[in-house]
């Protein structure tokens, strides 16, 4: 898990040829999905391995196989182990925020919103054209 700041870092965090994916990009991840309300389910791993039940629409048909690491708070707290997945977005919404992606074990959608740069969340590198 990660901060924003070692997202951001000018050194790197994906290897050479790879980087994290804008928020752009992931929104054009999710229109090829069929959306941001039904695309979570061909994102998610499908089952309950990792997953708590019921793991809503989780079927994988994408072979991304988002898994629910939760995520870990600025202050050092680690929340949603087999609940969630978060996944930060390159692109920044504030000088203290950054956007970031979010699955569900309840829910089928890919949900979108910001999150505290210190917070630690999952990245998923893009390769690059």
């Amino acid at each position: 898990l990660y901060n924003w700041y070692a997202v951001n870092d000018p050194r790197g965090l994906a290897p050479l040829g790879w980087h994290i994916p804008t928020q752009r990009e992931w929104r054009i991840l999710i229109a090829f999905l069929g959306g941001g309300k039904t695309s979570g389910g061909k994102l998610k791993e499908a089952g309950t391995v990792h997953w708590i039940p019921p793991n809503v629409g989780a079927d994988n048909t994408s072979g991304f196989t988002a898994l629910p690491a939760g995520y870990r708070l600025y202050n050092g707290m680690f929340s949603f182990l087999n609940v969630r997945n978060y996944l930060w977005s390159a692109t920044e919404y504030s000088s203290t925020n950054a956007w970031e992606r979010f699955l569900q074990y309840d829910e089928i959608y890919f949900g979108e919103t910001y999150s505290n740069k210190q917070d630690g969340f999952s990245v998923r590198c893009v390769k690059d054209k």
